[in-house]
C-alpha cells in the first residue's frame, strides 16, 4: 500500500471530529466522576468532624455537596464551584454555584458546602426552578461551627438546612447569601 502526504492528511482530517467527540465525551465523564469522588470524600470529612451533618444525612432526602467553592476578592469578588446532588446515595445531578461581590474585602478562600434537603418538595423546588438563590428562601438555615451541638424543632422544621466546613485559605464569611445554584451538565 503506498501512501501519499494528501491521503494521510485527507485520513487524519476525516477521523479528527471523531477523535476529538470521543476526548470531549471521556473529558465530560471524567468531570463527572471527579465532582462525585470529591464530593464523597468531602461528605465523609464533615461527617466525621461533625456528628450533627450525620444525623441530618440519615433524614434528609437528598444532599447537594459542593467540595470546593473557590471565594476570591479584592473590592469587587466572585466565588463559584462544581457539586452533585445525591438521593439515597446515588448521583442525581449535578450543579454549579456561584456569586459576584462589591464591598470591602480581600483575600482568597475556598471551603465545602453541604445543602441537605429535608423533603421531597424542596428537591422537587431546585429540580423545577431556573436557578435557585441561597439566602432567598426563609426555609433554609445555615449551621456553622459555632452554633448548637444539636438541632432543635425550629432547625429540623426548615427544609434545607445548609453546612460550609473545610474553610482554608484568607478571607472572611462564608456567607453565601446571594448564591445562584443552577443545573449543570458535564456532557455539555
Amino acid at each position: 500500500m503506498l501512501f501519499t502526504r494528501r491521503g494521510v492528511i485527507r485520513t487524519a482530517a476525516a477521523m479528527a471530529p471523531a477523535v476529538l467527540l470521543g476526548a470531549r465525551e471521556a473529558m465530560a465523564d471524567s468531570d463527572a466522576s471527579q465532582i462525585s469522588r470529591d464530593a464523597t470524600a468531602a461528605l465523609r470529612r464533615l461527617d466525621a468532624t461533625d456528628h450533627r451533618a450525620v444525623t441530618l444525612g440519615q433524614k434528609a432526602a437528598g444532599i447537594l455537596v459542593f467540595p470546593k467553592i473557590v471565594k476570591a476578592g479584592f473590592i469587587f469578588g466572585g466565588q463559584g464551584g462544581k457539586g452533585v446532588l445525591t438521593e439515597h446515595g446515588r448521583a442525581h445531578g449535578y450543579y454549579t454555584i456561584a456569586a459576584a461581590s462589591f464591598g470591602l474585602q480581600a483575600g482568597v478562600e475556598w471551603f465545602s458546602y453541604a445543602l441537605f434537603f429535608m423533603d421531597p418538595q424542596a428537591l422537587q423546588y431546585l429540580d423545577k426552578s431556573d436557578g435557585w438563590a441561597v439566602g432567598s428562601d426563609p426555609n433554609v438555615v445555615v449551621i456553622d461551627k459555632g452554633a448548637g451541638a444539636s438541632f432543635d424543632t425550629t432547625t429540623l422544621s426548615h427544609k434545607v438546612v445548609a453546612i460550609p466546613f473545610g474553610q482554608n485559605g484568607l478571607m472572611a464569611g462564608l456567607a453565601l447569601q446571594g448564591s445562584k445554584i443552577t443545573t449543570y451538565n458535564p456532557n455539555a
